[in-house]
This record gives C-alpha cells, structure tokens and sequence, in this order.
C-alpha cells in the first residue's frame, strides 16, 4: 500500500503510465538490482549465523581460549591447567572443556570422504546446551560413540534414515565408530556437518592430539556474578598464553574472521553493484522520460510552474519506482533463499529488518537517479514550445 501523498500525484503517475513498457523494464531492472542485494546480504547474514551457531549453545559465561584463535575451524590449543587455575577465582563455580577438530567421514553408502567437524565433551559435563544430546550422554561415556548432525549435508549419507534401523557403524578418520543418535546444530562455510563424541573418543580419533591441550575452555560463574569483573580479574591473574572471553566476544572474532578472510568483502561488493546497478537503471529511465517530454514540461514551466515543482514531479516518480520495483525483488529474493537453503542448508531466510534495510536503500537508489536526472528536467526552456 503506497502512502497517501505518492498516491495524489496524478502527474507523476501519468509521465510512468505514458510509456507502460519503459514502466514495466523499469520495476524489473529495480526488482533484479533488489534481487541481488538481497541475496548477498541473506548470504553474509548466512555466513556469521552459521559460524556462530555453535557459540550460542555453549554452556559458559565465560571463555577461555588461545590469544592466536581466529576460528574453530583452525584450533589453536593451550594448557587445561590454565581452565583448571580459574577455579581458584572467586565468583567461578564450574568449567568445561572442549576439543574441535576437522576429520573425515567416510559416507556408509558411497564410501566417499568428507571432511566433518568433530566436538569433543566430557559427558559428565556437557559443553553444548543441546537438549537432544542429553539422552545420549551415559552412552558417549562409551569408546567410539558418537552424535551425527542431521543438519549435516546429505553428501554424508541418509544417516537418519539408517538410524532407524538401529545404531550405524561409520568410519572416521579410519576409525569404527557407531552412530547412537541425531542432534542439529547445521552446517556452515567452514563445515558441511558436525558430529559429537566423547573427549576420550576424540583423543582415539585423533591421536596427535595430547589431553592437556584444550581448544576451549568454557567457564561457568554462581549466580550473580557480574561477568565483566571476573573476566578483568582472570585476564589479569593469568598468563599471557591465553585470552578471558564473552560469549558475544568470542562469537565476534568467528564473524572477524569471515568479515576479513574475503567472503565478507565480496558479499558486501554484491550490494554495492546491486546499487550502482539500480540507480543506473533507473537513471536511464527517468532521463529518457524527460527527454521525451521535455516540450511538456516547458509548456509547464509557460504556464507559471516552477522548476520546484517540476522537480518534485520527477523525484515522485523516483519513488513510486522505489516502491514499485521493490516488491517484485522481495518476493523473488524469497523464492531464492527457498532455493538457497534447500541446495545448502545453510541458515539463510528473509528478515524484517533486511527488508526495511533493502526498501531504504531502493529508495536512495532511485532519489539518487532522479537527482541526476534532474539536470535535463532545468533545461526544459519555454521558448521551446514557441
């Protein structure tokens, strides 16, 4: 529903009307410049939610990890001491640890390798916050059990569906291992699919690993407790071999990471040639429907109207484009992320406040275009019409 004052513009809806098929190229050349907007802000939006999936379901209020961290898809390990000494701290009830690494899935159905992320927990003192993981947790005390995400990509293998035919022998990193259970946490850029096992199964799996290096360590405080004073007590007290984080904080460097790896830059280039894109579009548009009744707007202008009004004139047809082309963009960038998630799985789905964000840009986009375009509309010049 367009506002009240763009529907009484009679003018403005008469100069778009005038040419229905310059109209029409119009609303499509805004509605793909929207398209692609939208698709590569719902991919960036993608990227940081599916990294930090896994950090929104950590037990912990603080965290504690190596200063040369940048993603749990590239550990960086340090002593389990360090997690140990902050039980001495006051305020610091509990911690936990927590092992990552990447290892490959040997699919049951076409023996094929996939690398998949492994996450190893202590059963007794679960990590995650995964309600579907807490049946299985007396189970994964057990050597060479483990957890499939069934988010996973389906190049894994229909693990769920062979799950319930009982529990799936698998192979990983060469390695027996039985299935016992589904969990969903979904895969991202840096992984196809995860899986969780025991910290002793973990160490079988990887044997190069050594048990008093942790990736993670995941620090839990009593009640009332104010965060920000144990932290500032930890970082200090502790040496320098590692780094007192939030969980929000520890989420950021996940998104640091991706923001500066490339991905982020080129995600955020699409939006800016999807813009230039629409305002050329639209430019054209407009410049060529000045242009073409340019003696028009020169009988105006002999009849007493101003060139302020004239432009205003202009600038409410920018809009009504605006408004216009908006609509088609939206509804196809939501058939996208459809298509886009069903191809990925990724987190990818339309958002109230992108829309807003994308309406707000299509708006400057076409304010710009007539801005430009209003050059040609001050040279209309009513000794033309004589």
């Amino acid at each position: 529903m367009l506002p009240k004052w763009l529907r009484r513009t009679p003018l403005a809806w008469r100069q778009l009307l005038k040419e229905k098929t310059r109209l029409l190229v119009a609303l499509a050349g805004i509605g793909f410049a929207d398209m692609l907007i939208f698709v590569q802000l719902g991919l960036l939006d993608s990227l940081f939610d599916s990294a930090t999936k896994s950090h929104q379901n950590l037990q912990a209020d603080l965290v504690l990890i190596n200063p040369q961290f940048q993603t749990l898809f590239y550990v960086k390990n340090f002593p389990r001491e360090r997690l140990l000494q902050t039980l001495s701290y006051d305020g610091v009830a509990s911690v936990r640890s927590l092992y990552v690494d990447t290892a490959q899935w040997r699919s049951p159905e076409t023996l094929m390798n996939r690398g998949i992320l492994v996450w190893g927990i202590d059963p007794a003192n679960p990590a995650f916050d995964f309600p579907e993981v807490n049946p299985y947790l007396d189970q994964l005390k057990q050597l060479d059990r483990v957890l499939f995400d069934r988010a996973s990509r389906p190049e894994y293998g229909p693990i769920a569906d062979l799950l319930q035919q009982g529990t799936l022998t698998a192979q990983v990193n060469d390695q027996t291992v039985q299935t016992i259970g589904l969990f969903t946490l979904g895969a991202s850029f840096g992984a196809d699919g995860n899986i969780i096992t025991s910290d002793s199964t973990f160490l079988k799996l990887f044997p190069q690993r050594q048990p008093n290096q942790i990736n993670v360590g995941l620090i839990q405080l009593q009640p009332g407790v104010d965060p920000q004073t144990v932290q500032a007590q930890l970082q200090a007290g502790l040496p320098d071999d590692v780094n007192v984080l939030t969980p929000e904080e520890f989420a950021q460097i996940e998104i640091n990471y991706w923001e500066s790896g490339g991905i982020g830059f080129i995600f955020g280039m699409g939006v800016v040639v999807g813009f230039i894109v629409g305002i050329v579009i639209v430019y054209q548009i407009l410049y060529s429907d000045v242009s073409d009744h340019l003696p028009e707007y020169a009988t105006l202008k002999a009849m007493g109207y101003s060139d302020r009004y004239l432009l205003t004139v202009l600038m409410q047809e920018a809009l009504l484009l605006a408004f216009l082309g908006f609509i088609p963009g939206f509804l196809l960038s939501v058939g996208l992320y459809q298509i886009t998630y069903m191809a990925t799985l990724l987190p990818i789905a339309m958002k109230l406040e992108r829309a807003a964000f994308v309406l707000l840009l299509t708006i400057i986009m076409c304010g710009v275009s007539g801005a430009i375009a209003m050059r040609k509309l001050q040279s209309a010049d009513p000794a033309d019409v004589f």
